[in-house]
């Protein structure tokens, strides 16, 4: 048994701090609660690197502070 969420079918939504030039995209599954996945839009079918709640909040506010 696998503690790797099934990504087959996920709901991928772009980062606000992606923003609109298209070559830093990062997206994110949040109906994933425990495990958070990202990855890099332009590889979609690359792989994704999979985040604790912790870990994806300091990261949230570590990127929230670089766009300022």
């Amino acid at each position: 048994m696998s503690n790797t969420p099934d990504l087959a079918h996920a709901k991928w939504v772009k980062s606000s701090f992606s923003g609109n030039g298209g070559d830093n995209c990062l997206e994110w599954a949040p109906t994933h609660r425990n495990l958070i996945p990202v990855r890099d839009s332009k590889n979609p079918s690359g792989p994704a690197l999979l985040l604790t709640p912790t870990a994806w909040a300091t990261f949230v506010a570590f990127a929230a502070r670089q766009a300022h």
